[in-house]
């Protein structure tokens, strides 16, 4: 039996999840463009990320920890335990947490060493013109989550003071673009300061106000699941819960930033499952929590409702504030890796505003759509590209820990167009894509995220055996025209 439209919907638009994030902090921001500006460097440290550009141990730990503040942990919970019930789902989440714990220990520690971003080692990777792929699908996973979260914000609004539903998606889109263009990115950076607590803060209030006013829910109430899933029910969350591991892309990004002397604290705390035990554990069982305590429907709305139900106002406010940052957020990696893509292919440079306004255009108008007639099979699609890339970063990574004396080569003029890892990469996707949307056997279709890790692992394996990746020795001092880098 297949699952739900809506769990679909949860593992897929997961895969849109954060990318969004990893540029909110204006000084990240900085730092990531640091070498545009036209000089020469003359170390692979430097034109990568100097030591002095790293940022302290507790001020990554803030930045990244902003994530764990977004209403749709909520969501995927609900939508789990609504198909394989609660104990299933809360098995599964232990197990995602064990592997995203695992995984992103691996990826943050190998990050933080080079201080390479998701791009740079894509070019590695892929090749020059390989990684623009890379770039437009962050741009795409940018504009659904945008749609995502501003209808959470529309939904809200519309729910505490009526009024049609198109007028409130017109005002979401608008009122983003000023943030989303600069200026008043400085006022969102110390909004940002704030957010965690008062999200924190918010769900405990929203269940306490919920014990008053509804009650414990009796066990009756609680979602045991559908009966004759084809997997076990605590595989089918973890399968669900893969459906994020574009947060191991924007892990990478953020762990960069890390001082190498503070890797195992951020690989256990900051990256690792201390912060998916709150991100996944404490927001799943809230979002189940309210759903059931409220009884409404376990949709994407559902938990927005429920939220707005126990605070009124301040639910509002508090659904407001955390969307708002994730979508700034979301329309500046729009904007950048549209940016990155032109300039890439087609050698074509605009403003960042003029793809900001692109974006608020397309969203809307996607917006105004019966959005999952179409987005569910483009997020399926781009979740399947993700699984691989991260199968082929772990399998380059293990492969470059063994030869600590080298770094990845990046610089565009040593590297070539189109890398065997492109072709991996786009075969074994194309391939999981089909099992995807193939319906004569429905165990394969669900088994896809995992199927597609072993192929994409194991053929990248087999490329580095035959063609060792081009790489610079440590030591090596190299100069560097920094638009190789852009």
């Amino acid at each position: 039996m297949g699952l739900p439209k809506c769990v679909e919907v949860s593992r897929l638009i997961f895969s849109s999840y954060l990318y969004l994030l990893t540029q909110p902090f204006k000084r990240f921001a900085k730092t990531l463009n640091f070498h545009f500006k036209g000089e020469t460097i003359v170390s692979y440290s430097s034109y990568v990320l100097p030591k002095e550009e790293r940022t302290s141990r507790w001020s990554l730990t803030m930045a990244w920890w902003a994530l764990f503040s977004a209403m749709f942990w909520l969501y995927i919970a609900v939508a789990s335990a609504g198909v394989v019930g609660v104990a299933d789902t809360l098995i599964g989440m232990g197990l995602s947490i064990v592997a995203y714990g695992i995984i992103n220990a691996i990826l943050s520690n190998y990050s933080a060493r080079t201080g390479l971003t998701v791009e740079l080692l894509s070019r590695s990777l892929f090749g020059v013109i390989g990684s623009a792929l890379a770039a437009l699908i962050l741009a795409a996973t940018a504009i659904y989550y945008i749609v995502f979260e501003a209808t959470m914000i529309a939904v809200a609004l519309q729910i505490y003071f009526g009024g049609d539903i198109k007028w409130w998606y017109l005002v979401c889109v608008v009122y983003a673009l000023p943030l989303a263009m600069g200026g008043v990115r400085r006022w969102l950076d110390r909004l940002n300061g704030y957010l965690l607590p008062i999200y924190f803060l918010g769900l405990i209030a929203a269940v306490v106000m919920s014990l008053i006013n509804r009650g414990m829910p009796a066990a009756a109430d609680w979602p045991t699941g559908i009966e004759g899933g084809v997997l076990p029910g605590w595989l089918t969350v973890f399968l669900i819960y893969m459906g994020v591991w574009i947060m191991m892309m924007y892990t990478f990004d953020f762990a960069r930033f890390g001082r190498k002397k503070d890797a195992k604290f951020h690989s256990t705390i900051t990256f690792g499952w201390v912060f998916y035990i709150m991100t996944f554990l404490f927001n799943g069982l809230v979002g189940i929590f309210l759903v059931v305590a409220w009884g409404v429907q376990g949709t994407e709305t559902g938990v927005v409702e429920a939220v707005v139900s126990s605070l009124g106002l301040i639910g509002v406010i508090v659904v407001i504030a955390s969307q708002t940052r994730i979508n700034s957020a979301s329309y500046y990696m729009s904007s950048t890796n549209l940016d990155a893509v032109f300039r890439r292919l087609f050698r074509v440079r605009l403003p960042r505003w003029v793809y900001v306004v692109i974006t608020g255009a397309v969203v809307y108008l996607v917006m105004l759509t019966d959005v999952l007639t179409w987005i569910l099979k483009a997020l399926a699609w781009q979740g399947v590209f993700v699984t691989a890339w991260v199968a082929i970063a772990l399998v380059y990574i293990a492969w470059a820990n063994k030869r600590p004396t080298l770094l990845p080569e990046v610089r565009g003029s040593h590297l070539p167009a189109i890398a065997p890892g492109a072709i991996i990469w786009l075969a074994v996707s194309a391939l999981g894509i089909w099992l995807t949307e193939q319906s004569g056997a429905p165990l394969l279709a669900q088994l896809a995220p995992l199927i597609t890790v072993v192929l994409a692992g194991t053929a990248s394996y087999l490329a580095i055996k035959a063609v060792p990746p081009r790489t610079v020795k440590v030591a090596e001092e190299v100069k560097v025209d920094v638009e190789q880098l852009v």
